[in-house]
């Protein structure tokens, strides 16, 4: 096996393109368990740790470019403002050494659908982007372009996960996750709700739930329909039992879970109405306490 170990970012950019089985590492907290295990044995090795760039983030106030090597407990106590929804999934991966290691990038490169950022970042909007580079270029690639298959995502060969862009929250944001129990343990599934009223839209993420992390489309269309018709948004009153109830159910509806050794598709789907009611209630009653605070 191969060990690359480049000094720059151009550096692994070409090391990539020369050798494009090589497995990308920083934080490993997913890779070594797979090496461990000998569950996969690449030709190479790619260590990512000495390209410090990876592990800086910016704010324009706008949008976070977030390098993808930031470690989860950097976003926990640097950006619970801006990504809130982000920083509340943090909170939940693994331990705190885990925390101190792995990221978002390798969340995003590992793809797996249990991965504790993904619903957040679906949450976070439409205008989320994977900025992936090659020795040919930069791309931007829409979030949910992104997930292709179980732990597949659309990463051509040579390509490397440099940041994610994420727009600064304009809103109140949740997170949500069933583990099997309280600490250090892969989603039983998970969920993520966003509220964006600059453009009055709102935002779901699912997670282990599903092939791939996703939308709950109709859910969301839904609420966003309820939320326009009845001036919610200038008025910030209560949403109604009816309303959280339904959007519960579409949630429910847009999984396509599976039975495994965590739990039952049956039991994920009744988790995630329960959870979406949840997040929904947590988010809408913060709202309301802005826009009255406001008055």
């Amino acid at each position: 096996m191969e060990f690359l170990r480049p000094a720059t970012w151009d550096e692994a950019l070409a090391a990539k393109a020369e050798y494009p089985t090589a497995l990308p590492v920083s934080g490993g907290t997913d890779v070594m368990v797979e090496l461990n295990f000998d569950v996969h044995r690449p030709s190479a090795i790619l260590d990512l740790n000495r390209i410090t760039e990876l592990a800086e983030w910016s704010n324009d106030g706008e949008v976070v470019r977030l390098g993808a090597a930031v470690p989860y407990a950097r976003i926990i106590a640097e950006l619970s403002g801006p990504l809130p929804g982000l920083a509340l999934a943090a909170h939940t991966v693994g331990s705190p050494q885990i925390r101190n290691r792995g990221s978002v990038g390798g969340n995003l490169g590992a793809a797996s659908p249990a991965g504790d950022s993904h619903p957040a970042l679906l949450a976070a909007g439409r205008d989320v982007f994977v900025e992936a580079a090659s020795v040919r270029g930069t791309r931007l690639i829409p979030i949910d372009d992104f997930y292709v298959g179980v732990k597949r995502n659309l990463l051509e060969a040579d390509e490397l996960i440099r940041a994610v862009l994420i727009p600064v929250a304009d809103g109140p944001q949740q997170f949500s996750k069933i583990g099997t129990r309280n600490a250090m343990v892969i989603a039983v599934c998970a969920f993520g709700f966003a509220l964006h009223p600059r453009n009055g839209t709102v935002g779901t993420g699912i997670g282990s739930a599903a092939p791939t992390p996703r939308r709950a489309v109709e859910a969301e269309e839904y609420l966003q329909g309820v939320l326009a018709e009845r001036g919610l948004w200038e008025s910030g009153e209560l949403l109604g039992a009816e309303v959280v109830q339904r959007f519960g159910e579409l949630v429910k509806a847009a999984a396509s879970p599976i039975d495994d050794v965590r739990g039952t598709a049956d039991y994920r789907r009744h988790a995630l109405a329960v959870m979406a009611r949840r997040t929904l209630t947590w988010t809408w009653n913060d709202y309301g306490k802005q826009i009255r605070s406001a008055a």
